[in-house]
């Protein structure tokens, strides 16, 4: 099966304009290559401007659309404010947000120190909301219609997860959001969905959350069950959906893409798949032999 192969018919984000927070590696570049490739124009967003640039100018070639690199630091609402503003100069409009700007790291939460917490929430949580808020309010001010916007969350969002506690919260938070938003904001046209991804493994993410060798030391697939990690397409593909015309009824939805990891992780039993096939036949002997006494 191939799992890089591209969903959507060509041209099926024709004419859509959207900002990609994060959007210069990782997933966030992956996504922002397929929305190209579908004929949108793309905006990439970070404080990296440097990073920026080159990934603009490797995308517009790769694809041969348009991408605009604009530094940001989404943690301050007056440069959320210029970064929009700037890309409606550059091309009129803003139809689809997609905050995917986040920060990660594994610690024990009582070795952070209260700036190390803040940093996380203030990225996930306070850069998504300034990015809605922003571009939310011109939306409304200027009676347009037929916007989206797509929020990157977790699993754990829902859950919760050791170890991660800040970005925990921050998800929750903009988890939260999402469904808060999609309800109240629907009267003037906007859209609001999630996707939780699971394993996607990025070079950047990945080294800070699995540093050294414990990446090979913690065998993520064990975790799913479908006994792999996922491809940066599939959730292109499923991002592109929820931000095009096609997904016209789906509001205040987050949709989980994980191989079924968090509800292995969450059945109280799923531990049990460890047992071999002949100790089921001696449990099941056992059981059979009680209910005859």
């Amino acid at each position: 099966m191939n799992f890089s192969a591209k969903m959507l018919r060509d041209n099926s984000l024709a004419d859509k304009v959207i900002i990609v927070t994060g959007g210069g590696s990782g997933l966030g570049k992956s996504m922002t290559t397929y929305f190209m490739e579908l004929g949108a124009k793309v905006a990439i967003t970070s404080r990296n401007i440097e990073k920026l640039t080159t990934t603009a100018k490797e995308l517009e070639e790769k694809t041969g659309g348009t991408c605009l690199a604009i530094s940001c630091d989404v943690r301050h609402y007056d440069q959320v404010e210029n970064m929009i503003q700037s890309v409606i100069d550059a091309f009129g409009k803003v139809d689809i947000l997609v905050n995917n700007a986040a920060g990660n790291f594994i610690s024990p939460t009582e070795r952070l120190s209260a700036n190390a917490f803040d940093t996380i929430i203030d990225i996930v949580l306070k850069g998504s909301k300034n990015c809605t808020l922003a571009l939310g309010k011109h939306w409304i001010e200027t009676k347009q219609t037929n916007k989206n916007v797509l929020n990157i969350v977790t699993t754990y969002a829902w859950t919760g997860s050791g170890y991660v506690v800040p970005s925990a919260t921050a998800k929750a938070g903009v988890l939260a959001m999402t469904r808060s938003l999609a309800v109240e904001w629907a009267k003037y046209g906007i859209r609001m969905n999630a996707i939780a991804p699971g394993p996607f493994p990025t070079a950047g993410a990945w080294d800070r959350l699995l540093p050294g060798d414990l990446k090979d030391k913690f065998d993520i697939t064990k975790k799913v069950p479908l006994r792999r990690v996922g491809d940066h397409q599939e959730l292109a593909n499923l991002a592109a959906y929820l931000v095009s015309d096609f997904s016209a009824y789906i509001n205040g939805e987050v949709i989980t893409i994980d191989g079924g990891e968090w509800l292995q992780g969450a059945g109280e039993f799923n531990m049990l798949e460890k047992i071999p096939a002949e100790m089921w036949d001696l449990l099941e002997a056992m059981i059979k032999q009680k209910k005859n006494q």
